[in-house]
């Protein structure tokens, strides 16, 4: 597979979206019942809490698990996963 440079950045955006979503529902689920409506997630159950943070882990692994990122940093995105995994257990 080969991408171009528009198409790595862009995959990295959307990668970096994701690992945001992964810190945003875990520190929504943390606040408990002082979460409101303006929280994203609040209105999950701990189950589908764990499976959204699931679901964006699978993504961003299976993105940061191709080899032609260049240049591109993973550390705020491997810290989401690694966040990711501790809260899903």
């Amino acid at each position: 597979m080969s991408r171009t440079a528009e198409e790595i950045a862009q995959a990295h955006k959307a990668c970096l979206d994701g690992a945001d979503t992964i810190n945003v529902v875990i520190a929504t689920h943390a606040k408990g019942s002082d979460a409101t409506v303006d929280d994203f997630g609040h209105d999950m159950t701990h189950a589908e809490t764990k499976a959204r943070v699931e679901r964006c882990v699978g993504c961003r692994e299976y993105q940061k698990a191709l080899t032609d990122w260049g240049s591109e940093s993973f550390t705020v995105i491997g810290k989401a996963i690694s966040d990711a995994d501790a809260f899903t257990g």
